[in-house]
């Protein structure tokens, strides 16, 4: 197994890891901005203008959010044979993936919600940060909706390309004296 392979496995296996990632990124920038007075890149829009960029964000998520819930729709309906014996050996980790996906939608949509409501002229509660968390910790789950969705969809389309397995007919050792035959 590859390098590559078992950061993935990692990534799959630790749900957490996409919060601290999120925190991580945003707590470097609220540092940055704090001690160096530069890159606050939200605080040079206009109060009025950050509150339509939450609002719309709020739109995009929802809309990401119930296309995931489309994905869950398709993989419940798809039927293949590998599909079934994953969802049979693995159906906590999948459940448990597809509903982080499904909450991660709701919690951004809250953040982004909060940080509308407390966002002022001047941002004294650097309501700004809080939908910054929201946006980097919604690119990462949807990162990994990508991902949980294309895998799904790799077994299934190997459930579509191998030809359907023909069953063998069963010999009937009596065929020959229904048709009025005689046994040789």
């Amino acid at each position: 197994m590859g390098v590559r392979a078992r950061i993935e496995d990692f990534w799959a296996d630790h749900l957490g890891i996409d919060y601290l990632l999120a925190g991580a990124a945003v707590c470097t920038h609220m540092f940055t901005v704090r001690n160096t007075g530069s890159g606050d890149w939200l605080s040079w829009i206009d109060s009025s203008q950050r509150t339509d960029l939450y609002a719309a964000t709020a739109g995009v998520v929802s809309a990401i959010g119930g296309l995931s819930a489309i994905a869950i729709s398709i993989y419940t309906a798809a039927n293949g044979e590998r599909l079934r014996a994953v969802r049979l050996h693995h159906q906590g980790e999948l459940r448990r993936s597809w509903r982080s996906l499904l909450q991660a939608t709701a919690l951004c949509c809250l953040l982004l919600i909060t940080a509308l409501s407390l966002d002022r002229k001047e941002d004294p509660l650097s309501a700004r940060f809080v939908f910054e968390f929201a946006l980097v910790f919604a690119a990462l789950r949807f990162a990994r909706l990508i991902w949980l969705f294309d895998r799904i969809m790799q077994i299934s389309d190997a459930d579509l390309a191998e030809p359907p397995r023909v069953a063998a007919p069963v010999r009937d050792p009596n065929w020959v004296q229904r048709r009025g035959g005689s046994r040789p």
